[in-house]
């Protein structure tokens, strides 16, 4: 997984944002406002991914790099090492599903308005 890649697939996604809100290294993709990606920009060393709270103990147990979101609440964020340990297509797949649990909890009509 590269910087450029996780950007691309990212703002490949209808409606999706990038912003700065907390300081000039971490990058933040948001739908309609909310988060689902949060990334350091210098390091790259992980990403942090909005999950179920049942897939995020599932997934810690399952991968060595899959922790507790860091700096986030623990129970809804993973942070997913970018080491290549797991394979692009098992990130994508979660950053997609991230996305899509933000979608889902946007009231009806912001989500109509996107077109996934």
């Amino acid at each position: 997984m590269t910087l450029k890649g996780l950007k691309d697939f990212c703002l490949n996604l209808s409606g999706v944002t990038e912003e700065f809100p907390f300081d000039d290294v971490t990058l933040t993709f948001k739908v309609k406002g909310k988060m689902f990606v949060l990334v350091n920009i210098e390091t790259f060393t992980y990403i942090n991914l909005k999950c179920d709270p049942n897939d995020a103990i599932a997934f810690r147990e399952m991968f060595e790099g899959v922790t507790p979101g860091y700096h986030m609440s623990k129970k809804h964020w993973n942070s997913v090492t970018t080491d290549g340990s797991i394979e692009d297509k098992i990130i994508l797949r979660w950053i997609l599903d991230s996305y899509e649990l933000v979608v889902s909890k946007l009231p009806k009509a912001m989500r109509e308005s996107l077109i996934t």
